[in-house]
């Protein structure tokens, strides 16, 4: 049985497979670091490669080098630290990426609400997370208030276009 993932809300089969190394074919997603090294080798099976940047890469700084992936993974090394939802708001609203975006590592369900906040398409919870307990959290909360890379409206703004009515 293949693996399950949130996939846009959904609970669907992963249809990417993370490979360090070696090279079996299908859609695979590569450490940054193997990309840089095997790009030709990679492009050149004929099949798709995505890219999996660690927490503490520039995205700025290397959005050159993946801005053209059909995904981006983001590695949260453990669910307190967030400097990948950083990352995915700065792919999702100052460089534009439109590719699928992806969340692995250390998922729990207490995360998952913000990074569909932060702009994730794809979140890849930890084995012992329930995962329809995951889906549910994305809706779990209602009012935002702040903007994020979902687009949501935040409450002040909200609440001012309802007075102008």
């Amino acid at each position: 049985m293949s693996a399950r993932v949130l996939r846009r809300g959904l609970v669907v089969a992963d249809d990417w497979r993370l490979l360090a190394d070696g090279f079996g074919g299908g859609r695979t997603i590569v450490p940054l670091e193997r990309w840089r090294k095997e790009r030709a080798a990679l492009l050149s099976a004929g099949t798709a490669v995505g890219v999996l940047l660690p927490n503490t890469a520039d995205v700025d700084a290397i959005y050159a080098e993946v801005r053209d992936r059909p995904l981006i993974a983001l590695e949260f090394p453990t669910f307190a630290d967030g400097r990948a939802l950083s990352q995915a708001v700065v792919l999702r609203t100052r460089l534009g990426y439109a590719g699928e975006l992806r969340a692995v590592g250390d998922i729990i369900r207490d995360l998952v609400f913000w990074l569909g906040r932060c702009g994730f398409d794809t979140i890849v919870p930890r084995p012992d997370q329930d995962l329809e307990a995951c889906r549910l959290a994305l809706g779990e909360l209602d009012v935002s208030y702040q903007a994020a890379a979902d687009g949501r409206a935040p409450a002040w703004i909200q609440r001012r276009a309802g007075a102008a009515h």
